[in-house]
């Protein structure tokens, strides 16, 4: 039993601040005897490793191990995955819920703190760690179960779980997983959606159900799930985007494409994933989505000649010359020594007949590389 007043609480919190703020509003509480203070994740990961702690106070947003990893780690850990978990955080967006519930915890709090809020949430955690509801004891059970490889005993206790709790996406979602073990794909994925039917922000029963239609081969249906994955976290873009591409050599262009715009929609780094979906469309010869992400790029970032010039490329592909032409020349006018951009404008004033022109274009690129056997052969042609 964990008692209120004495147990041992681990505060794990970048900011000394927060830190020292959670220890005062505790002490106005007379919440905890012992309180042990971390920087990041890693830091309170070694205090757990070293000494008994009834209940942690993660936060969310921290360097070096966040609170989600820190979270992970604490719930793959024996020894410490049945402790009580708090997250603080400042952000209250959609996929930090999702992320945080993938990890099981007991509650979540919003900065800024108040002491009502505090106290309500470590008195209704430690409540429910001490005297647990029937549902989560057959799960636990479930559990034993499970670890032990006697997984038709794991689905009756989770059956008798949901006699409790008969619409708890949780406890759906992990009578599927069991099923999966004991070979019955058909019953497992009706679990699957049932929980995902039921919890519109679970985002872990969509990841199963898309790598489950995946297996099975039908594409359309996962781009479906991982649309709606995308909605709720930022957590699994790399697996979207080499699903996508996927999508792409299988022939889904549609869909492939409507996935690749919603994991740009949804990161952070926009220019750095637009980029490599640019190149991973352009190498699958998908051209028209990619010139439409390249002229987005160019428009926010006009000094990009890189970008600018890939464009001038892809509009030689589809035999835009004169749009080439015009990329080309804006990288050569800004960039004096890109060798690529002025042999490119040097083929294209040959394909017009505008010699004089394309012998220009050489002269400076043979005064950069005399030996540029690109520029020499065009030269002979002329």
């Amino acid at each position: 039993m964990i008692e209120i007043e004495s147990m041992s609480i681990l505060i794990v919190d970048d900011m000394k601040s927060m830190r020292l703020t959670i220890r005062k509003m505790l002490q106005n509480l007379k919440i905890g005897k012992n309180l042990r203070f971390a920087e990041n994740g890693k830091e309170g990961l070694e205090i757990l490793n070293s000494a008994q702690c009834d209940i942690a106070i993660i936060d969310w947003n921290m360097p070096i191990m966040n609170g989600v990893q820190m979270l992970d780690k604490i719930r793959s850990d024996k020894s410490h995955r049945d402790m009580p978990v708090i997250m603080v955080t400042a952000e209250s967006q959609r996929d930090i819920v999702s992320e945080v519930a993938e990890v099981e915890v007991e509650a979540y709090l919003l900065k800024p703190l108040t002491l009502a809020s505090l106290d309500e949430k470590i008195r209704a955690v430690v409540k429910k760690a001490n005297k647990p509801d029937p549902a989560t004891l057959h799960r636990l059970k479930a559990r034993e179960f499970a670890e032990k490889e006697d997984f038709n005993a794991a689905i009756e206790e989770i059956k008798e779980a949901l006699t409790h709790k008969p619409s708890a996406s949780r406890l759906l979602r992990e009578l599927g997983l069991l099923h999966f073990k004991i070979k019955k794909p058909g019953v497992a994925v009706k679990c699957l959606l049932k929980a995902a039917s039921i919890n519109k922000q679970d985002v872990i029963t969509r990841v199963h159900i898309a790598d489950y239609y995946i297996k099975k081969n039908q594409l359309e249906k996962a781009g479906q799930y991982f649309l709606e994955i995308l909605s709720l976290s930022v957590k699994y873009n790399v697996q979207a985007l080499d699903f996508a591409e996927k999508l792409l050599i299988r022939g889904s262009r549609t869909m492939a494409l409507e996935v690749f715009s919603k994991i740009i929609m949804r990161s952070k780094k926009q220019n750095i994933v637009r980029e490599k979906i640019i190149d991973i469309c352009l190498d699958k010869n998908e051209l028209d989505y990619p010139l439409s992400l390249l002229e987005q790029s160019i428009k926010e970032n006009p000094s990009n000649y890189d970008i600018i010039y890939k464009a001038g490329v892809v509009y030689m592909e589809i035999d835009d010359i004169g749009k080439a032409l015009n990329h080309f020349i804006e990288v050569d006018r800004h960039v004096r020594s890109h060798i690529n951009a002025k042999l490119q404008i040097a083929k294209i004033y040959i394909s017009k007949g505008k010699v004089f022109q394309a012998d220009d274009y050489l002269n400076q690129i043979l005064r950069i590389d005399p030996n540029s056997d690109d520029a020499l052969a065009l030269r002979r042609e002329i």
